[in-house]
């Protein structure tokens, strides 16, 4: 059974950084680590950030030149390095991940905490 795990939340002063890490169990062939969302109190689910196979990463304008999205060499832990935090950006963060094969099940890690607040 696939198993996400985040971890690396905690409360943070604006300006301030974060390291965010998704742990992934059987991640290695069975499922793609794919990136990282975000919600807000109140608010939907959103994109964050994307790292595809080949290694190109993508990032919401909102968070772009401030975040980093990376993957370790065996594949199975995803990161989110989070530089000048701003309040806008206090969200439960979660970890996302697709299955290799058809019909490409999404899975979900339980989701980090993440506050910015003076």
């Amino acid at each position: 059974q696939v198993q996400l795990v985040e971890s690396g939340g905690g409360l943070v002063q604006p300006g301030g950084s974060l390291r965010l890490s998704c742990a992934a169990s059987g991640s290695g062939d069975s499922i793609n680590l794919m990136g990282w969302y975000r919600q807000a109190p109140g608010k939907q689910r959103v994109w964050v950030a994307l790292i595809s196979s080949s290694g190109t990463t993508y990032y919401a304008d909102s968070v772009k030149g401030r975040f980093t999205i990376s993957r370790d060499n065996a594949g199975n832990t995803l990161n989110l390095q989070m530089s000048t935090l701003k309040p806008e950006d206090t969200a439960v963060y979660y970890c996302h991940a697709q299955s290799r094969v058809p019909p490409y099940v999404d899975y979900w890690g339980q989701g980090t905490q993440v506050a910015v607040s003076s």
